[in-house]
Order: structure tokens, then sequence, then C-alpha cells
């Protein structure tokens, strides 16, 4: 996988295949229909070098599908990721980007909590994106299972950028509620398949994750009373690594998700920020008030 290169003409002739009703629902595979494994038991995803990524860089996009989420996956197939990778194309904070998104859900009530796409350079990015299937479950219980995106890269990717360069890639969760605060070891049995001794807390598989992984949260601040406590639980988790943005803001999350990869390789917002239109600039500019970290992208061994 991760073949081939992303061009403006062949997102507008996808684009169009999605037709006039451009709701999540059309955009999405049905349950029946969806194409992405959700038994993880044997799945490995790959983020390898060759002849059109000389010098690839993984990149992890997992978002919230639980309950009221599908605006958020309409957003990105339809407008988010495409601009996004546009923008990391024009830009460069990155070299030969390879992308692979999740889709999250709840594993203590969901029968699908996480899906994976391959690493894809090309539109497959969005073709694959749309195939999977958005479960709307989560049980409301105060938190979701965006824990399972750090497990399965800190575990199940493999990737040409950390094994030959010693450089991390870009991981970024987004959604609107709190982080369930451990994996127990049968949620790992049943979603990964494997056997580890005790549950995981979340700033274990963080740890983890960061060992390959730029690790960031973007929190989706709904205009619901429960949202400061949401974000601060967040903050208290991953300090320095979390942003917020306004539900009625979602359309800058391109420029969002691009300034973060550009921030984590080490240029300030302003410089990520000055070629993107200035309302979506100084929306993106506000989200970022919370990010704060060194220029923290090779690995030493």
């Amino acid at each position: 996988m991760g073949r081939g290169s992303y061009t403006a003409s062949d997102w507008t002739k996808l684009r169009s295949s999605f037709g006039s009703e451009r709701r999540a629902e059309k955009i999405f595979k049905s349950d029946s229909s969806a194409e992405i494994p959700t038994n993880l038991s044997r799945v490995v995803r790959e983020a390898r070098d060759n002849e059109d990524s000389p010098e690839s860089t993984p990149v992890i996009i997992g978002f919230d599908v639980t309950a009221s989420m599908g605006y958020l996956a309409e957003e990105l197939a339809l407008n988010s990721l495409n601009k996004a990778i546009m923008y990391i194309y024009e830009n460069k904070p990155i070299l030969c980007p390879q992308v692979m998104c999740c889709a999250i859900g709840d594993c203590k009530s969901d029968k699908k909590p996480l899906q994976v796409t391959q690493f894809e350079s090309d539109i497959r990015i969005i073709k694959q994106l749309t195939s999977l299937c958005l479960e709307g479950g989560g049980g409301g219980n105060g938190g979701e299972s965006y824990n399972l995106a750090w497990y399965f890269a800190a575990n199940r990717t493999r990737t040409d950028c950390f094994e030959k360069r010693h450089k991390k890639g870009i991981l970024i969760t987004i959604g609107d509620d709190c982080c369930h605060k451990t994996l127990t070891r049968g949620e790992i049995s049943r979603v990964f398949g494997d056997t580890v001794e005790y549950d995981l807390s979340d700033e274990e598989l963080i740890a983890k994750a960061e060992k390959m992984y730029n690790v960031f949260h973007i929190c989706i601040d709904k205009g619901a009373p429960e949202d400061e406590r949401i974000f601060a639980d967040w903050c208290s988790l991953m300090r320095g690594r979390v942003a917020a943005i306004n539900k009625r803001d979602i359309s800058c999350l391109s420029e969002l998700i691009y300034a973060l990869i550009s921030v984590a390789e080490g240029r300030t917002p302003n410089e990520a920020l000055a070629s993107v239109e200035q309302r979506a600039a100084e929306t993106a500019a506000k989200s970022l008030a919370y990010i704060n970290i060194s220029n923290n992208n090779t690995i030493s061994f």
C-alpha cells in the first residue's frame, strides 16, 4: 500500500460520485456492505517506502463515530481530509504522507469499536474512509474508546519512517467525549485477539504510541454544559497535546489538522498558517492555544 499520489482531479471525480445527497448515511457503507475488517486479531498496517513515496511519513486520523457524530465523518469525507492533504502536499511539513483512518466507537458497548483503513498515498485515502461503517453506537457511559487507536498504533503498525529513519509519524484522534480510563484485558482480547497480563491505562497506551508517533487529540466543543469538564480531562491526560474546536467551526478542521502536523514538525503556528485563508487561520490559531510541544520528532536508539 502507499503507492500513487494524491491529485485534485481524482478528488473532484470522487466527490461528484457521491451525488446530490451528501449525507453520512449515503456516503459511508452500511453495516452489511462494509469492506473494512472489524476483527483485528491478525490485522497489521504498514507504511512503507516505495518509488512513489521514497520517504514515507505515516499519518493516522482517528475519529469518533458514536451516536450523533455522523457530521464529523461527513465533514472528513466531503471536505476536511481532502483539504488537509492538499495543504500538506503544497506546504510540505512532512514528506510523502501515507494516511490511515480509524473509526472509533465504544468497546464497552459497540460491535465494531475500531475499524482501520490501510495507509494510502492517493485517492484511496478517502475511498477507504467511506468504506468504514458508521455504527453510531456508544454507551452513554462517560467516555468512548479513543485508546483503541493508541493501542493499534503502538502494536499493529509497521513503518519505514520509524524503522529506517528513526522518525515519528502523526496520530490525531478527534471527538467530543472523554476517553475511558483503561483498556481491560478482556477488551484487548475481544477487539485485537491479544493476551496481556493486566489492564492498560491511558497513560501507558499513550506512552507506547508516542514511541512511534506524535500523538494529539482534537476536542470538539458542541456547546454542551459538560464540554469544559471534558476538555479539562483531556488536558490532564495529554497536556500540551490537546486542541479544541467549536462544532460551528468544523469547516476549519482541515486547517487545524494541517497545523498540528506542521507544529509537530517544528514549525510555529504562524508559519504553519501563513498560507491559510484568514478566517480559517484565526480559528485554527485559537484552537492551537493549548498546544505546547518541543520538536521531538527524532528518536534516539
